[in-house]
């Protein structure tokens, strides 16, 4: 997605300044760190790899932003696994690849438990349901009602099948007690286009890529995942104000280096990612992105990894799905 090239390259600075601090007085010191990523997208990479090259330049370590998309992150995931445990190797990884992956493919050939080492978490962003602009639902109890008595109109669209989205939907029945028809896309966009025709119900997908079409009046997002209210969408209630506190979910990312990778070396890189999600400028880019950048231990984000592996587990095996 396009905003992982933006992500790589602010990280990229901070791994870039804490070189000399890095380098284990070997004579990789300045060897180029190589920041995975798994997904393929043009959008943003020529901004990232200014960023990324000089500030590499600068402080004497280049960063490398690597593509290794497909797969749904594996293959990038495969390549970090294969890497040396020397921090010269970092990944960049949506929640679906530790996470949802191992719920999911039933060969994956990486272990994130075994295999990653957790530096930190970079952001979270929400999930998001929407209407299309003429569905009479202007709440998520009003549709939970309409849901129930509309059969096999009361569909959602997502932008795949196995994304979490699909499962996010999932979570919207077991909580309510509906039964909404999954209806899966090849891709955002498509979904995106009956949702705003009309074609299809609803649409769950994160509120990043809905925010500009609801503030447009193309669609209509009526219940956000988080505690609290989203400042991307002020005037939109979570779910868990509207009386639908089980519909809870957030996305994110984060960085991972190889299992193996020493502590000392995992503690310094998270700092420094830390470090910059923490300054007030690279906040306000984030929030302008619409996701909230975050910044945790390497402890933080294996409980997080932790906890939302047990969270999706019981929703994906009701959902039936088996990736191919």
């Amino acid at each position: 997605m396009r905003l992982h090239y933006l992500l790589c390259a602010l990280i990229a600075g901070a791994l870039a300044a804490f070189a000399p601090t890095c380098a284990d007085a070997q004579d990789t010191a300045r060897a180029p760190v190589r920041l995975l990523l798994g997904f393929a997208d043009d959008a943003g990479y020529a901004f990232a790899q200014l960023i990324s090259e000089s500030i590499g330049t600068t402080m004497g370590r280049p960063v490398v932003i690597e593509r290794k998309p497909g797969a749904t992150g594996r293959i990038a995931a495969e390549a970090l696994k294969n890497s040396d445990p020397d921090g010269a190797t970092l990944y960049l990884a949506p929640i679906v690849v530790p996470v949802v992956g191992p719920l999911v493919f039933k060969n994956l050939r990486y272990d994130p438990v075994k295999d990653f080492a957790p530096v930190t978490q970079v952001l979270t962003f929400r999930y998001a349901l929407a209407v299309g602009p003429s569905h009479p639902a202007r709440t998520g109890p009003e549709f939970v009602a309409w849901a129930k008595t509309h059969g096999k109109e009361a569909a959602f669209g997502t932008a795949g099948a196995g994304s979490v989205p699909h499962f996010f939907g999932v979570m919207i029945d077991q909580a309510t007690g509906t039964q909404l028809v999954h209806v899966p896309y090849k891709g955002a966009a498509p979904m995106l286009a009956d949702l705003m025709g009309g074609q299809i119900a609803a649409g769950v997908d994160s509120l990043t890529n809905l925010i500009e079409l609801h503030r447009a009046g193309r669609i209509r997002i009526i219940a956000t995942s988080g505690a609290e209210r989203s400042p991307l969408s002020p005037a939109v209630p979570t779910f868990r104000e509207q009386g639908l506190a089980a519909v809870d979910a957030v996305g994110w990312a984060a960085v991972y280096a190889r299992a193996g990778t020493p502590k000392p070396l995992i503690d310094r890189l998270s700092a420094a990612i830390v470090a910059t999600l923490r300054t007030p400028e690279i906040r306000e880019r984030f929030l302008g992105l619409g996701v909230e950048p975050t910044g945790t231990t390497p402890e933080e984000l294996a409980a997080i990894m932790a906890a939302d592996t047990a969270r999706w587990a019981p929703i994906v095996k009701a959902s039936g799905f088996v990736a191919e």
